[in-house]
This record gives structure tokens, C-alpha cells and sequence, in this order.
């Protein structure tokens, strides 16, 4: 990445669960990115990235994949210059689908920035620190903060969709993560 191009990012949604919030949230985060003008986000949707579990015969640190999915999703990784996760915290964790994509690659997350954000009825703070983990372990470089949206009982029972509203008291951690992760990219880029 040159200083004139803005940041590719990645916004990959955790969860592909039917009447999911998610899509909702990470649209309003990168939207915020976006508004930096230093980031160009994508949001991901792994409902449309069919990666199957176990079905690839090697360990992705070698990089040697034989389904074309896997090829897909690698040089769609590959070509990031840094990455949001967006997750629901399910059971104090976060979803199977986003730790399979996760784990399917290994080179390809290697020394880019990535920001967490969460959300739940507890704000997703468990969720967090458990991809934290990941992400070091993939050696990703997580930005500090980490924003857990909290999300009301009512409106999980009623399955309520946020409003922009809900979202507003998140915004200020959501944008210093943001400013993070662009500082991040451009320490790396230089």
C-alpha cells in the first residue's frame, strides 16, 4: 500500500446465523472506517465463503491448498492490508464459522493489524479475548481497544434490530480502534 491508496480492510462478519445482527453492525462500523478516508472496507459475509470444516489435507502454515475455496479465500486475505472482526459472543465464545475461517489460512493473516468488535447481551468481552488469543496466535497485531456493543435483553427477545440510536454510545471506542488499526497499517506499510 502507497500513501496515496487508502487501507484495504476487510470487515469480516462471525456469524451467519439466521436473523443475525451482524450484517446490521458491521455495515455502521464500516461506514465509520470509511468516513477516516484513509479506509476502504469490504464487508464479508462467510455464509458466502464455503469452506467447508476438515477438508483441507495439509496444515495451512505450508500454504499448500487443493480446494479452490481455500485458494479463494486466501488470496482474498492475502490482499488485505488489515482486518475488523465483527462477532456475536455465543456461550461466552464466538462462532465456529468465524474460527474455521480463521484457522483455514496462517501466512496470510501474518503481521496485520486487526480490530475486534463484539456484541451481545454482555457486550461480547469473553468473545474478545478469546479472538484475541487467535489473533496472536496467527500472529495478527490486535489493536488494543476492543469495542463490545451491549446489546438490550428486550431487544434480543424481541430480536430487534439495532438503530442507530443503540449504536451511538459504541462509536467513540469503534473510531479509536479505527484510528489504531490506520496507524498500524501505515506503520507497516513504510
Amino acid at each position: 500500500m502507497t500513501t496515496l491508496q487508502r487501507a484495504r480492510v476487510l470487515v469480516i462478519m462471525g456469524s451467519v446465523r439466521p436473523g443475525r445482527r451482524c450484517p446490521q453492525i458491521a455495515a455502521w462500523v464500516a461506514s465509520l472506517a470509511d468516513r477516516s478516508g484513509d479506509l476502504a472496507c469490504e464487508i464479508i459475509d462467510l455464509e458466502a465463503w464455503p469452506l467447508g470444516f476438515g477438508e483441507e489435507p495439509g496444515i495451512p502454515a505450508r500454504g499448500r491448498y487443493t480446494r479452490e475455496p481455500t485458494r479463494a479465500w486466501s488470496a482474498k486475505v492475502a490482499g488485505a492490508d488489515g482486518f475488523i472482526l465483527v462477532s456475536p459472543q455465543y456461550n461466552w465464545g464466538y462462532p465456529a464459522v468465524l474460527k474455521n475461517a480463521l484457522d483455514r489460512l496462517y501466512k496470510e493473516w501474518s503481521d496485520k493489524p486487526v480490530v475486534i468488535v463484539t456484541y451481545g447481551g454482555h457486550g461480547g468481552d469473553k468473545c474478545a479475548e478469546q479472538l484475541r488469543q487467535v489473533a496472536e496466535g496467527l500472529n495478527m497485531r490486535p489493536v488494543d481497544t476492543m469495542p463490545a456493543i451491549k446489546v438490550a435483553r428486550q431487544a434480543i427477545e424481541n430480536e430487534t434490530p439495532q438503530t442507530e440510536e443503540d449504536l451511538k454510545p459504541f462509536e467513540a471506542s469503534v473510531e479509536q480502534a479505527l484510528s489504531t488499526l490506520k496507524d498500524l497499517i501505515l506503520a507497516g506499510a513504510s
